[in-house]
């Protein structure tokens, strides 16, 4: 069975990069979209030429031009967008609004997977107080693909190991802490960590499985279900050092949301759906999802104390 032909949209990006060396790993023809709107970004045009270099394919395209996006999609059979979800309600959400657009006047696509990653925003709607627009604005997408009847497979990664695993989830730090730990609650809800490469590797593993098709793929491997406790422990054994543990309680975090902004307040209410209500862990998948090492068991998917190694 030959490969799918696969368009990365977003190619340049933390999480696009990495869909694209799958892709390619993975012997997929792999084509990148190059926006005309990168202007003088020095950086991602070396990233875009390091993939041709590769063996990808750059397609010219710009947002600004609907039939350029239109001959992009026709070169391929599977969309992947990866754009990022940073002030995603004011640009990004209409930059994918365009692209289905797009997609659904091609008309030859035959899985589409738009730009998520994260918690599963199905789930999230009617939870959230702040940045609740980001979830929203992805169900908006998500409306858009399927009033398109797009074919589409979405992907939910829970927590990227490079904003939750090597500052062992603290708010202030890309780094492990040195002395002093916080510890959301009592530390014990389930969390679910990636490697951001086996995020890459499991969505594009997906993009010819029927099993996936009109479904969530959510990446739970069953040893990177941790909990925060369990987290911070890895980091002691590694270190062979014992961090001092400060324990918030939901009232104290909440309040230290007052004074922040609404960017900041939208993170920090993530952190509290995810280490206080459990969200990633609390409903099962059910007959409209999958879960990714289930349906890949192939896939040696990277644990958090190797993850962990990186930081010593």
């Amino acid at each position: 069975m030959s490969k799918s032909k696969i368009l990365v949209v977003g190619g340049t990006g933390y999480i696009g990069k990495r869909i694209v060396k799958a892709s390619l790993a993975q012997g997929h023809p792999t084509f990148v979209l190059m926006r005309r709107e990168i202007g003088y970004e020095v950086e991602k045009l070396q990233t875009l030429l390091s993939f041709k270099q590769q063996g990808a394919r750059l397609v010219e395209g710009s947002f600004s031009d609907h039939q350029s996006l239109v001959n992009a999609v026709k070169e391929v059979d599977v969309v992947i967008c990866t754009m990022s979800g940073v002030q995603f309600r004011s640009h990004n959400i209409l930059l994918q609004l365009k692209l289905v657009d797009a997609i659904n006047e091609a008309g030859n696509i035959k899985r589409f997977l738009p730009s998520e990653f994260g918690i599963d925003p199905s789930r999230m709607e009617h939870r959230v107080e702040y940045g609740k627009e980001t979830f929203e604005d992805k169900m908006i997408v998500r409306k858009a693909i399927e009033d398109a009847k797009i074919p589409y497979t979405y992907i939910s990664a829970n927590c990227l190991g490079g904003y939750f695993v090597g500052n062992l989830s603290q708010t202030n730090t890309l780094v492990p802490p040195k002395n002093r730990v916080s510890i959301y609650g009592d530390g014990n809800q389930k969390v679910v960590f990636m490697d951001e490469d086996d995020v890459a590797t499991y969505t594009v593993k997906s993009v010819d499985d029927p099993r996936t098709l009109h479904k969530t793929l959510y990446l739970r491997p069953h040893e990177n279900i941790l909990t925060h406790n369990q987290l911070v422990q890895k980091w002691e054994k590694l270190t062979d050092k014992t961090l001092q543990k400060v324990h918030i309680s939901a009232q104290d975090f909440l309040a230290s949301m007052k004074d922040l902004d609404h960017a900041y307040k939208a993170g920090f209410e993530r952190i509290y759906q995810i280490f206080y209500d459990g969200c990633l862990m609390n409903f099962e998948i059910g007959k409209h999802g999958e879960e990714a090492s289930n349906l890949y068991p192939e896939v040696r998917y990277t644990r958090m104390d190797e993850y962990l190694q990186r930081y010593l």
